[in-house]
């Protein structure tokens, strides 16, 4: 009669012996990952090293040779109406304008 233990200390598993592939592809997977978290971390300093150490405050002009400069906020009321078709007011925008 078979006991509790012996049940399972019985190996289900097959042959473990033959195509011990398993801790190779472990310790590549591990080094794989490890070299990619590398890379990542060295990229995002170089990335931050190239930041400014400051940002100019929101309020304030900026400067002239910038191609953003002339961009208008769109949510100060002067911007033109929208009357394309697609939009869910068209046909009242369409029979009153």
């Amino acid at each position: 009669m078979l006991t509790a233990a012996q049940v399972l200390a019985e190996n289900n598993f097959g042959d473990t012996r033959t195509g011990g592939l398993a801790g190779p592809m472990g310790l590549f997977l591990i080094l794989v990952l490890g070299t990619a978290t590398v890379l990542l971390i060295r990229n995002m300093n170089a990335r931050l090293r190239r930041l400014p150490d400051r940002f100019p405050a929101p309020g304030l002009p900026t400067e002239a040779g910038r191609t953003d400069a002339g961009v208008t906020d769109p949510t100060d009321g002067t911007g033109a109406v929208d009357s394309s078709s697609d939009s869910p007011n068209a046909r009242q925008q369409h029979r009153n304008g």
